[in-house]
């Protein structure tokens, strides 16, 4: 099984910043691609961004410019720096790592950590 364990929610006002952070442990022997996932109350789990083992970054539309996702594969941590926070970034975010086991790779996801953006 793999772990991921998020941290770095919190309250913050509008413009502010945060850094998430996930570490992964566990019986894996690699990690593919990490990212993170947002849910906002009463709305769908969506993407936020992705990178893979490579570096190689995707962002959903609304956040480029404001957030960076980066990785440190020696720590198997990937990081969620949040700028310019906006009230619409409000959210639960959840870490999720492509792992890989002895078999195959499976899809494992943190607990999730509070985003609350004050106006």
């Amino acid at each position: 099984q793999v772990q991921l364990v998020e941290s770095g929610g919190g309250l913050v006002r509008t413009g502010g910043s945060l850094r998430l952070s996930c570490a992964a442990s566990g019986g894996f022997i690699g990690i593919n691609t990490m990212g993170w996932h947002r849910q906002a109350p009463g709305k769908q789990r969506e993407l936020v961004a992705t990178i893979t083992s490579g570096g190689t970054t995707n962002y959903t539309d609304s956040v480029k410019g404001r957030f960076t996702i980066s990785r440190d594969n020696a720590k198997n941590t990937v990081y969620l720096q949040m700028s310019s926070l906006k009230p619409e970034d409000t959210a639960v975010y959840y870490c999720n790592a492509n792992a890989k086991l002895v078999i195959a790779s499976y899809d494992f996801w943190g607990q999730g950590t509070q985003v609350t953006v004050s106006s």
